[in-house]
Parts: C-alpha cells; sequence; structure tokens
C-alpha cells in the first residue's frame, strides 16, 4: 500500500477497531525512519557519536558508563543515509539499576525519597510521583540508587517497553534502569525511538531483558536539528490523533445513546401500531446502531421482552389494561396474567447462617454465589457439606427445575436454574430457592428473570450501594408475565430462533471489526516495512448478512 492509497482508506483505517492506536505506531515508525520531515541539505551525523564516546571516557562514574557497543549493519535499519546507525547503549552516557530495602525493617520505609518500581511506570511521559518512598537509612542500606531528575527511565522486567522521564530525584528498585543522555541526544526523541524497538523478554513466570541486551538494540541517531524538528512533528501529529480518538469517543457515546433510546422505544411500546412504529425506527437506522458484537446484547432483550410479554406472538389480543399487580406492567394477551413470583412458587427460602461448620472436602454440594455465573449454575470450585444426622435442611435442598437467585454480594441479582445434578445440593443463605408450583413454567420464568427489561430491571432498584442486597419479600414481588401452556412451548421455540439470530449478528459484526483490524495491520506493515503479527480472522463465511 502506497501513501495514496493510504490516504483513499482512511477513514477505514482510522475507524477500524485499534485503528487510532495503529495510526500512533505508523507516526512513531515514519519518524525514526526519517519519513516524516525532509532535509535540504543533509548533515552527516556520526561526528555525534564520536562525541559521545569522548564523554563517556571522560565521565566521572566509570563503573555506571555503558561500553562501546558492537558495530551494527546500516541495512538493518531504514533511515537517511546521513543518520548514524548504532546500537542503544551509544546513545546513553551511563545505566544505572536499582533495589529494594528490607520489607523486614520498618525504619527504611515511609520517608520522604520517592522509590519507584514497575506500578508507577504508567502511560505517561513523565515520572514526578510512586506510590511508595522509602528514608535515607532505607537507601543506603539497599542497592537502590538515586537518580537525578533528567533520566530516561526504562522497565526491564515484567512493564516491558515502558518508559519515562524522571523529573525529580527518585530512588528506583531492581526492574527499573536508568539512562543518562548526553546533549548530543534529545529525551523526546530517545523516547520515539525507544517505543519503535522490538524489546521483548525471556522467562518462564515474569518476562524480562538482560541489560546487555537492552543496550544492543539497534538505534539511529539523526542531526541534533532534525531530532527537534521530528519531535515537533511527532507531537502535532499525536496531537491530531488524540483529537480523533475524541473525536470518535464522542460519535461512540451519541451512538450508544441512541440505540439505547431506541431499543427503550421499541420494549415500551404499549399497543401494536405502537410497536410497529418504533420497530420500523430501528430498521430504519440498523445499520448505525449496530457497529460491535456487544451492542447485541440489548436488542436481544429487546427481542426477548417482546416475546415473553406474547407480543410477537401472530393472531393474538390483547387484554384492555394490565393487571393492577404488576408495577407499570404493560397490557398482555388474552388468557395471560401478571402474576408476582411468590404467587407461582410453592415457597421462597434461602439457606441457614449456621452452616459454616458443616462444610467439608466431601459430601452433598453447597450452593454458594459464586457457583452462579453466566445466568447458569456452574461448579468451578464446588464446596461440599456434610450434615449431622438432625440437621434441618430439606426446605433448602434443592431439585431439578428449582430456580435459584443470588441475593447477598458483588453477584448479587444472577439466576439460574437447577439441571439435574448426580448428588443431593444445598443452597447457602447467599442464594434464594425458589420452588415453582408449576414445573414447565422454569424456562421461561428464568428467561425472563435474566432479561435486562425483565426481572434485572425490576430488581434494579433494590441492588444499590456499597452491600446491595435483596430480601425474600422483595424475590416475591417479581412481577411476572405468565403464558398459556401453548403459548410458552411455541415462545421458547422463537426464543431459540432469535437467540441464534443474534448469534448470528454478533459473529457478522465481528468478522467485520476483524476484517477491519487486518487492514490496518496491513496499512501500517507495508507503509513501515515491519511485519506486525495479527491474530487469525474469523471464516468469512460468518459474514452474512442476517
Amino acid at each position: 500500500m502506497d501513501a495514496q492509497q493510504f490516504l483513499a482508506e482512511f477513514g477505514h483505517i482510522a475507524n477500524a477497531p485499534g485503528g487510532v492506536a495503529r495510526l500512533r505506531e505508523l507516526v512513531l515508525h515514519l519518524a525514526i525512519s526519517g519519513d516524516l520531515i525532509s532535509t535540504e541539505k543533509p548533515i552527516d551525523a556520526s561526528p555525534l557519536l564520536d562525541a559521545i564516546e569522548e564523554q563517556k571516557r571522560k565521565h566521572p562514574e566509570r563503573k555506571k558508563v555503558v561500553a562501546k557497543q558492537a558495530s551494527v549493519s546500516p541495512a538493518i535499519i531504514k533511515t537517511p543515509p546521513h543518520w548514524a546507525v548504532c546500537r542503544l547503549g551509544d546513545l546513553a552516557l551511563t545505566i544505572t539499576g536499582g533495589g529494594t530495602p528490607s520489607k523486614n525493617h520498618p525504619a527504611y520505609w515511609g520517608g520522604e525519597i520517592p522509590w519507584a518500581s514497575v506500578k508507577d511506570m504508567k502511560e505517561l511521559k513523565f515520572l514526578d510521583d510512586t506510590e511508595d518512598y522509602i528514608t535515607e537509612e532505607g537507601l543506603k542500606n539497599s542497592s537502590s540508587n538515586l537518580i537525578s531528575p533528567g533520566r530516561i527511565i526504562v522497565c526491564t522486567r515484567m512493564g516491558l517497553g515502558k518508559i519515562a522521564i524522571n523529573r525529580v530525584a527518585l530512588a528506583i528498585n531492581q526492574d527499573l534502569k536508568a539512562l543518562e543522555l548526553p546533549k548530543e541526544v534529545n529525551s523526546d526523541f530517545f523516547l520515539i525511538l525507544f517505543k519503535t524497538r522490538a524489546v521483548t523478554g525471556t522467562g518462564t513466570t515474569v518476562s524480562g531483558i538482560k541489560q546487555d541486551q537492552l543496550l544492543a538494540l539497534p538505534a539511529a541517531l539523526p542531526p541534533i536539528e532534525e531530532q527537534s524538528r521530528i519531535v515537533a512533528k511527532v507531537d502535532e501529529l499525536m496531537a491530531l490523533c488524540d483529537r480523533l480518538e475524541g473525536q470518535q469517543q464522542a460519535r461512540r457515546k451519541l451512538q450508544n445513546n441512541l440505540r439505547h433510546s431506541t431499543l427503550q422505544a421499541v420494549a415500551g411500546a404499549t399497543s401494536p401500531h405502537e410497536l410497529q412504529t418504533t420497530w420500523a425506527r430501528l430498521a430504519d437506522n440498523f445499520g448505525r446502531l449496530f457497529h460491535a458484537p456487544e451492542d447485541v446484547r440489548m436488542l436481544r432483550d429487546v427481542i426477548f421482552d417482546l416475546a415473553l410479554r406474547g407480543a410477537l406472538l401472530p393472531d393474538v389480543t390483547h387484554e384492555d389494561s394490565a393487571d393492577s399487580i404488576a408495577d407499570g406492567a404493560t397490557p398482555l394477551p388474552d388468557g395471560w396474567d401478571w402474576k408476582t413470583l411468590a404467587e407461582l412458587s410453592e415457597y421462597i427460602t434461602s439457606g441457614s447462617r449456621g452452616w459454616k461448620s458443616y462444610v467439608s472436602s466431601i459430601g452433598d454440594s453447597f450452593i454458594r454465589s459464586q457457583d452462579i455465573k453466566h445466568d447458569a449454575l456452574i461448579f468451578e470450585n464446588p464446596a461440599f457439606v456434610s450434615l449431622p444426622a438432625k440437621a434441618e435442611g430439606k426446605r433448602t435442598l434443592v431439585r431439578q427445575g428449582d430456580l435459584l437467585l443470588t441475593i447477598t454480594g458483588g453477584n448479587v441479582g444472577k439466576c439460574a436454574t437447577v439441571p439435574a445434578l448426580n448428588q443431593d445440593a444445598y443452597v447457602s443463605q447467599h442464594v434464594a430457592l425458589i420452588r415453582l408450583r408449576e414445573p414447565w413454567l422454569a424456562e421461561f420464568i428464568h428467561i425472563w428473570m435474566i432479561n435486562a427489561f425483565g426481572g434485572r430491571l425490576f430488581l434494579a432498584r433494590y441492588i444499590y450501594g456499597d452491600k446491595p442486597g435483596l430480601n425474600l419479600a422483595q424475590v416475591g414481588s417479581i412481577p411476572i408475565p405468565v403464558p398459556t401452556p401453548s403459548a410458552c412451548v411455541a415462545i421458547l421455540e422463537r426464543l431459540r430462533t432469535y437467540q441464534a439470530m443474534c448469534a448470528k449478528l454478533e459473529r457478522q459484526l465481528k468478522v467485520k471489526q476483524e476484517t477491519a483490524a487486518a487492514l490496518v495491520l496491513a496499512a501500517v506493515s507495508s507503509l513501515t516495512g515491519i511485519a506486525i503479527e495479527q491474530e487469525k480472522v474469523t471464516n468469512s463465511s460468518e459474514a452474512e448478512t442476517v
């Protein structure tokens, strides 16, 4: 892809997932290859390297001076011929490591000396503060070093590729290195250069790069005046990327708001005519409203909500008004009723508080709130209880078809149906057990309970604060649209079809995103000459129109 093709496809590139991030990478690589600026009268930059070597020979801290690096072939890095091709270590006068004062000596910590570690290396240009501070005693009794302001701080372990300039004196730990640059190297230019280097590490648990490997990375040095112009041009283009990203975020927010209001209007339709009008508006704007796989979830919930209220059944007549027990409920088809969950249940209960002493490594299954995830009962790390003979547990013993609802903790409001189990299982005090009078309603009610416009919307009024929770009376008050048995069978069959259609749309949008991302990678790679690894794109057959 040449520059003309790139400009022709710029809209697709910029709007692709991660497109702006790739544009930033492109800017950096073009900067280091000398393609961002033009120079009428090139000046040979190799004398700059000679000047740096002279400063190293005269440097007072001999032990920290970076040794002269092995020569590197000019062919290994794309640069203008007047730039000096070298290694990263040729551009730094000294390199300083760090360490960690002993945690066993409280006197070493909580002082006034900032102590930097990888967690302090944010995506910022400057490092001005740290989470931890040490004392003078801690500095003296450790391998940490006090780094003067203006040094380049780089990660050599865990956060590989992170880099910053410290504007305050600080100490560093063993995962960081501090580089002292000569006046011949612009600090901002060095940051640009470093971000384009392939800083890769080794290690079975934590990835790290050895100091010699870091200093041996290929580099290039332009004349001082060109360094300044490159930095200015990069700053200009990065500001444009920031502006573009801000516009995209604003557009995405507007799109989300429009999708939300459009779907809310469909879900809130109270008559067939209003439903037809709001759905037509949705259809007319469908391409503008759905761009990412995650956009489909609310559409699915709206469709399911309509289906669960009988609005999508053919040839049905509706009651004139909703039953008074339902808070804000809409009319239902003839023969349907709004009922509370309590009215549909034999009982609603939860586990006893005193069962902690019964927890065992073997025995009957013990259902906790963390076992209900993705709106299903999933025993990833099962717990067990061994009950004494006289323990009262009959009411909390689950059976197939029961509904379970988490009522405390961060997982509150999640609902699951009990499948066939190969052993007895009891619910904990954090889980409500709902024993239905009519087991044929279990799947229908479960889908209603997990719908954003059904049970979840009703329970949202109770779930808030730092310690969200539900009591059993609140659980029992959830309004449920109750269909006839024949309508229930028809609706569940339709829901499976709608689910498949929504899943197909999600795959289609995923393929669209992956294809766009692949285009960006190919464009950047072709312009920079650098191969970029990319994930496999989903089979294009999945991109059929839904």
